[in-house]
């Protein structure tokens, strides 16, 4: 899944690259995205603040009444926010600004599909690469290769483990949790929640001082004296 944002003041610019990005994935069934749009700079950042929110890749005009679309990059960069960043603008005058705050490309209007859908091959295939990330486990009786990005999380039972899969499947580990972690710690979304459990911080939807909730369904129950670090780690993760 990916999640794009499309921020420009104006609505028929909105409408027609959004029409480009409805194009690009009847053309590539295979990618699983959604779309949200923001008609203003302020209203993107806005969702950052409160929200937390990080799509995996922003559209952003440059030239919008309340705050240009570089001010508003060098802001989302200042809280933490890793997203990437492509430029859509009528001029090529502030190419150097636009690159000076990690954007990973710099389109002119009126934007071309096909350039368009070159500028998104690029980024969703970078995406894609960072996330296929594999560890091997010794799993129900051999030893397999797990996608990192595919681990919801760990559960300690007794003398084994158990590993649950973000399709549902649920892997028995004879590992010890402290040999788990030491796998996944190099990760920086798995964190420790007491001596029970080690959580992908992908996969938690909110939590609070009693559980985690999960956007599996799932809810986990914290120790005692566990969640100052672990709400520390959450927000360290999505904007440190």
């Amino acid at each position: 899944m990916y999640l794009i944002a499309l921020c420009d003041d104006e609505a028929e610019e909105i409408q027609k690259t959004g029409g480009m990005l409805e194009s690009y994935n009847k053309e590539r069934k295979w990618l699983d995205f959604t779309i949200e749009c923001f008609g203003s700079a302020e209203g993107l950042l806005y969702k950052v603040r409160k929200e937390n929110y990080m799509p995996d890749l922003i559209l952003m005009d440059i030239y919008m009444p309340d705050k240009t679309g570089t001010e508003a990059a060098k802001e989302l960069r200042d809280m933490g926010n890793k997203s990437r960043i492509v430029f859509l603008t009528a001029s090529k005058e502030h190419a150097l600004d636009a690159f000076g705050v990690g954007a990973m490309q710099y389109l002119v209007k009126p934007v071309q599909e096909g350039a368009l859908f070159d500028v998104l091959d690029m980024v969703l295939e970078d995406i894609s690469c960072k996330r296929r990330k594999y560890i091997l486990l010794r799993a129900d009786g051999r030893i397999q290769r797990i996608l990192v990005n595919d681990i919801v999380y760990c559960e300690a039972q007794k003398k084994t483990q158990n590993l649950y899969l973000a399709d549902g499947t649920k892997l028995l580990l004879h590992m010890t949790m402290a040999e788990i972690y030491a796998m996944l710690s190099c990760y920086q979304e798995f964190v420790r929640a007491g001596a029970a459990y080690i959580i992908n911080l992908e996969y938690v939807d909110s939590l609070n001082s009693q559980d985690i909730c999960l956007n599996t369904g799932k809810k986990i129950y914290l120790p005692r004296g566990v969640y100052k670090t672990l709400k520390e780690k959450y927000f360290g993760y999505y904007c440190g």
